[in-house]
């Protein structure tokens, strides 16, 4: 009884391990897709922004009117201006997928092969767990925000304070007074667009071709598949970049 319980735990483990790579791909796949829609809707808007007349013309003209007198080249381009909406919820939907089946089916597994070391837990404890780690991840998203926002704003106090001490003739020198202190923009922008040069976007790229080309970085220097000598420490270069990259620092880099 014992040993099929093992064969079982085995089997339901495997299952578990193929259903979680399948999902990851899958995420993968859509997200990639999402992110694309999202940068051609942004090319359109933009478009019909920056010249409404020739987006009017296009349509008069012949190719506009095969177009729209065509249904199935129609409903593409509407799916394609809807999918980034649809395609998020989906991409939502199955990370909680994943995570409550995949973590139930390695529990559940790990049980029948070690019933001493793992015990076991019912699905529905999953649901609770996921939500709660949203929750958390949540909280801890905006403890960031205003962390960061706190920072950045007393780096730029301190400087004004210390330009403001120069100009009025109180200020003999950072020997006398302490700490000097660089210019936080000027510095903030450096890194920045350093950081937009390793993933090789534009500095004015938004945080879906940010993404997008996070993406195709990492998978290109991933260890597990770049087994160049320098591959780890470019992989590790392109994961900070792209966690600075973020929408707070984005935002910030637009206003300054």
């Amino acid at each position: 009884m014992r040993v099929m319980k093992k064969i079982v735990g085995k089997v339901i483990y495997a299952i578990a391990k193929a259903l979680s790579a399948i999902l990851d791909s899958l995420i993968q796949l859509i997200e990639t897709m999402v992110l694309l829609a999202r940068s051609f809707s942004k090319g359109c808007l933009a478009l019909m922004s920056m010249g409404g007349c020739l987006f009017f013309l296009f349509f008069v003209f012949p190719i506009g009117s095969r177009i729209l007198r065509n249904p199935t080249a129609l409903l593409a381009i509407l799916f394609i201006l809807v999918f980034p909406i649809l395609g998020a919820l989906l991409v939502s939907y199955l990370k909680y997928l994943k995570y409550i089946t995949t973590a139930y089916l390695f529990n559940l597994g790990n049980y029948l092969m070690d019933g001493v070391n793992y015990q076991y837990k019912a699905f529905s404890e999953y649901k609770v767990a996921y939500r709660k780690a949203e929750e958390d991840r949540k909280r801890k998203e905006q403890n960031r925000h205003y962390e960061q926002q706190r920072e950045w704003e007393e780096r730029l106090r301190q400087w004004r304070q210390q330009n403001a001490q120069r100009e009025q003739g109180s200020y003999g020198g950072q020997g006398n007074y302490g700490h000097s202190y660089a210019n936080p923009i000027v510095e903030f922008k450096k890194k920045y667009e350093k950081c937009c040069d390793v993933l090789g976007v534009s500095y004015d790229a938004d945080k879906y071709q940010i993404k997008l080309a996070y993406r195709r970085k990492a998978k290109q220097y991933h260890p597990d598949v770049n087994k160049a000598a320098d591959a780890t420490k470019m992989f590790q270069g392109i994961s900070e970049a792209y966690e600075f990259l973020n929408d707070d620092n984005i935002q910030r880099y637009k206003s300054v």
